[in-house]
């Protein structure tokens, strides 16, 4: 008894708040939150490089092809926001998975424990 209220108490909490999402909303929810901080942090990421070689960048300016240098950092943002995405929805649905096994572990052993009090 005393396991089943430390896990309530504990790990239980987060185990049932992700319960109460369906699968498909609650990995899609956490892959939209992880997509979105990676935005951010992608173009954080980009406008310090682009202040540290801020000199650089503006010598360069009329030397470089514009359109191929913003078409490699799309494909850089696509490629480093995709990739955090998919390691996202790999994390959340094992999380989720982790989340449906354990609570169906504990309200089996709810089960049991209302089974005994019936008992006496």
């Amino acid at each position: 008894m005393t396991k089943l209220a430390s896990y309530e108490m504990h790990e239980g909490k987060k185990n049932i708040a992700v319960m109460n999402y369906f699968r498909g909303d609650y990995i899609g929810f956490q892959v939209l939150k992880s997509v979105i901080a990676a935005t951010i942090s992608f173009f954080a990421l980009f406008g310090i490089y682009a202040f540290y070689n801020f000199e650089e960048l503006m010598q360069d300016i009329y030397k470089m092809d514009l359109l191929e240098y913003g078409k490699s950092i799309v494909i850089l943002y696509l490629c480093v926001v995709g990739a955090y995405g998919v390691i996202s929805y790999v994390l959340f649905s094992t999380r989720y998975n982790k989340a449906k096994k354990s609570l169906k572990h504990y309200y089996s052993n709810l089960r049991n424990l209302a089974s005994m009090y019936d008992n006496e």
